[in-house]
């Protein structure tokens, strides 16, 4: 279905891959409309309303996570960090189905997940509703025609910091070069100033972090993460 004030998006990045595992199809059925953070889709809220995060998640800090790949950095961030709430948003269904069993066999309970484009989301979070963001190894894009599909373009950055406190923090970590180019050129002009005072600071992770397959399959191949720590302003 249409809508006259909807926003024309193209996107651009896969939505399935290999076929589903039975137990995985099983996950995708039982779990997933459980986890909704609410009505997201232009058919469900036309009238684009905002979400309730404090009823969803008890008045808890919320946190987002833009693209969780399979998940392992999102329930770890969950499992570590129970007393805030944290949506996750991916729309590759094969990623999805993969966070949920992992949500599974952790049992955590303090987050939500948005099976499609954040574009979406973000029209229905409310001002200054998001303590922190995750962007964690985006599809790089490597052709240079394809650069702005990437995340850190004023399209996706611009409604970022609309849903982000002042002072939230940002994260952004990739191993190709060219993104990292990007991010510093595009993240600031969005109303975020980068943190980084010294080479350790980009070169090493944050002492939370949890590595995802991303990154293992970034080192196997020789690349060198990097590790962007952005401030709202």
């Amino acid at each position: 279905m249409t809508h006259p004030d909807r926003p024309r998006r193209n996107f651009y990045g896969r939505l399935k891959g290999k076929s589903l595992k039975k137990s995985q199809k099983t996950y995708l059925d039982e779990d997933l409309s459980d986890l909704s953070p609410g009505p997201v889709g232009w058919d469900e809220n036309p009238s684009r309303d905002n979400l309730d995060l404090s009823a969803l998640f008890e008045g808890k800090p919320v946190w987002l996570e833009v693209g969780f790949g399979g998940g392992e950095h999102l329930v770890h961030q969950a499992s570590e960090n129970r007393d805030i709430g944290i949506i996750g948003a991916e729309p590759y269904i094969n990623g999805v189905a993969m966070l949920l069993g992992k949500i599974r066999r952790a049992g955590v309970e303090n987050l939500a997940v948005h099976p499609g484009d954040v574009r979406d989301l973000f029209d229905v979070l409310p001002d200054q509703s998001i303590s922190k963001a995750f962007l964690l190894y985006p599809d790089p894009w490597p052709k240079a025609r394809h650069h702005r599909r990437r995340f850190v373009t004023q399209e996706h950055l611009v409604p970022l910091a609309r849903v982000l406190k002042p002072g939230a923090e940002f994260r952004v970590a990739t191993d190709i070069p060219d993104y990292v180019r990007q991010t510093l050129e595009e993240v600031p002009q969005a109303g975020f100033e980068w943190l980084a005072e010294s080479p350790g600071d980009w070169r090493n992770p944050w002492t939370d972090w949890h590595s995802t397959r991303y990154e293992q399959k970034a080192l196997r191949e020789g690349r060198t993460p990097h590790y962007l720590t952005f401030r709202k302003i």
